[in-house]
């Protein structure tokens, strides 16, 4: 069953293009996958966009972290387009090769670094169980600190509604690359 399709520049109405054009202007640079989705209610997008941009830009979280979190959301939702679209990044930020692909194959990975360890754990115990235990919660503020264990939530949350978006209606990566994340 085909489901939602990007909207095409000339089907954009006003709002829906003014929209367009500012998550295009800034640090993204273009409106795809889950973002092509929201575009059909600009409302929507818009201010998911902006938590966006807040959640992968603007946080407190270095970019290892935030995109080791990311990495971990795709896994856990299985969500190709997310993991496609962060694999690079993840990398390029300092998380190694053998943590990814620990997580791509749905294994615990080893951590050399507890503040990864700290990440890993948080976001995992969060889905499994919709919480975390005191216990982790405290390790997390030893490890992180409040700022970073508030932007860690933020992110978790964010990119929940991402992978959500990507799942529902079926943005596959743009390229045609094969799946990657395999059933553990």
């Amino acid at each position: 069953m085909e489901r939602l399709q990007p909207l095409k520049p000339e089907e954009l109405s006003p709002e829906q293009r003014e929209v367009h054009d500012a998550i295009a202007s800034g640090p993204r640079g273009q409106v795809r996958g889950p973002l092509a989705m929201w575009l059909h209610r600009a409302g929507l997008a818009s201010r998911a966009q902006a938590l966006g941009q807040y959640c992968r830009y603007d946080s407190s979280l270095p970019p290892r972290l935030s995109e080791l979190a990311i990495l971990v959301m795709a896994r856990t939702w299985m969500a190709e387009f997310e993991w496609w679209a962060h694999k690079p990044i993840a990398l390029k930020a300092g998380v190694s090769s053998e943590v990814v692909e620990a997580i791509r194959v749905g294994k615990t990975p080893e951590f050399s670094l507890p503040d990864e360890a700290v990440v890993y754990d948080f976001i995992t115990e969060l889905h499994a169980t919709r919480n975390v235990s005191d216990a982790l919660y405290q390790r997390a503020l030893d490890v992180l600190g409040k700022d970073m264990v508030v932007d860690l939530v933020g992110v978790a949350g964010y990119y929940t509604l991402i992978s959500m978006t990507i799942n529902v209606f079926g943005v596959v990566p743009s390229d045609g690359s094969a799946p990657e994340l395999q059933k553990a």
